[in-house]
């Protein structure tokens, strides 16, 4: 999903489509209220990981000194990433880390954050950062390591936390997951110390003659040096003061893979391509082409594309109309025909774009209290059932990791699967 404010020509949200980065919101109707009492918010719940292992989860803040700030020239590039890993005790009650830092989650439910932006939810109707999730913040990470690393990348204009369902079941699953955040792209960051760097996209996109896919390509650009210099980072993890014990020693550098949603997909994939540290990498619904010179007219395709890939990779489309299976895609298309390494395409049936994030558990029982209508709803995730989304999610991204970096194959992924007949399969 991408973050469009509601003022976008139309020609400008046909050529954001063209990275599967659509927001919702423009010409979006916001629902009426619903049968919450003024003043109450709305809550909601994540699902349970599926995993053996208790999780533990702290919060990173980075600095590339070597590197200006492409959206803010003048400083350098900061970026905030969390770490999510098994740990020896369950979190509970207060020690449950929040879904969202409250300054975050104000700017998520305002007028200019994702939650209407990309989603259509009416703002100040929930409190974001009264979610909790399943992890204990800053426990010492379970011995026994080190672990396969997943780095896991949102679409743009989404936060780190909007795949929090996906990465705690990995992490409970025995992953060691590093989420990222866009600083600048992302709808807000919270750093430490209070300050709060929200998107410049809005303002951007909303300019007369912007040239959409100059835009698009840049936040691509900045996304996979970003994920590198994470990368980078991951190494001199041991020499950082105030890391919870044990987390540094838990990561298993030579095991690393990535999957990403959306643009997260897309930074997925082209970071594979450039860099040879990923192993395997999912791509969940993001396009792999930019709108054409014009904004308007024709695709460029990004290196990924054109060379293909070496290494393994699965593609995991919806049942948007800009999505489906890689028949459907000219990026995707390239890709496959251009690729050597093992890959395998997966489309759920009834889903949409929102499907493989926290949209799909969270709004159903957000639009339950009003917060937002049942046509919206459905433009977010569809039709299918929110459990059965999550739970073939889920599997299909554990079954392809274990797979790649563990060297343990459950054969979920060698074809059609009775277990999902909701996923349609093509090698």
């Amino acid at each position: 999903m991408g973050i469009l404010g509601r003022a976008v020509a139309a020609a400008v949200l046909a050529a954001a489509a063209a990275v599967g980065t659509i927001g919702t919101a423009a010409g979006a109707v916001l629902p009426p209220p619903g049968e919450t009492s003024p003043g109450r918010q709305a809550r909601a719940w994540l699902p349970e990981p599926s995993g053996p292992y208790p999780i533990g989860t702290t919060a990173v803040h980075l600095t590339d000194t070597a590197r200006e700030d492409p959206w803010h020239p003048g400083q350098r590039r900061e970026l905030m990433i969390s770490l999510w890993y098994p740990t020896s005790r369950p979190a509970a009650g207060d020690d449950r880390a929040p879904y969202m830092e409250p300054a975050a989650g104000r700017h998520f439910d305002g007028p200019d954050g994702v939650g209407l932006l990309n989603y259509g939810t009416t703002p100040g109707r929930t409190d974001w950062s009264a979610i909790r999730t399943h992890a204990r913040r800053d426990a010492p990470a379970l011995p026994g390591g080190p672990r396969p690393v997943v780095l896991y990348s949102p679409g743009l204009g989404d936060p780190r936390t909007w795949g929090t369902a996906l990465v705690e079941d990995l992490a409970s699953r025995g992953y060691l997951v590093v989420t990222v955040d866009h600083t600048y792209e992302a709808s807000e960051v919270a750093f430490p110390g209070g300050d709060l760097a929200p998107s410049v996209l809005p303002g951007m996109l909303g300019q007369p003659g912007l040239d959409v896919g100059a835009v698009l390509r840049k936040a691509m650009d900045t996304r996979v040096a970003d994920t590198r210099f994470v990368l980078d980072q991951l190494a001199a993890l041991g020499e950082r003061p105030g890391l919870p014990a044990g987390v540094a020693g838990a990561l298993d550098l030579g095991r690393i893979g990535m999957v990403g949603q959306s643009a997260g997909g897309f930074t997925a994939l082209q970071t594979m391509h450039d860099d040879p540290r990923i192993a395997a990498g999912i791509n969940m619904d993001g396009q792999l082409h930019f709108p054409g010179p014009d904004g308007h007219t024709g695709v460029f395709l990004p290196s990924v594309a054109e060379d293909g890939l070496d290494r393994p990779f699965l593609l995991m489309g919806t049942g948007s109309e800009d999505s489906g299976g890689y028949r459907d895609q000219p990026g995707w298309n390239a890709l496959w025909r251009h690729s050597t390494g093992w890959h395998a395409d997966v489309t759920l049936t009834g889903s949409r774009h929102g499907s493989y994030t926290d949209a799909q558990p969270l709004l159903p029982q957000l639009a339950r209290q009003g917060v937002l209508g049942a046509d919206q709803l459905r433009k977010d995730v569809g039709d299918i059932r929110p459990g059965r989304a999550e739970l073939a999610t889920r599997s299909y991204v554990a079954s392809f990791f274990d797979r790649w970096l563990r060297g343990q194959d459950d054969h979920l992924l060698d074809g059609p699967s009775a277990r999902f007949p909701e996923m349609a399969y093509e090698r």
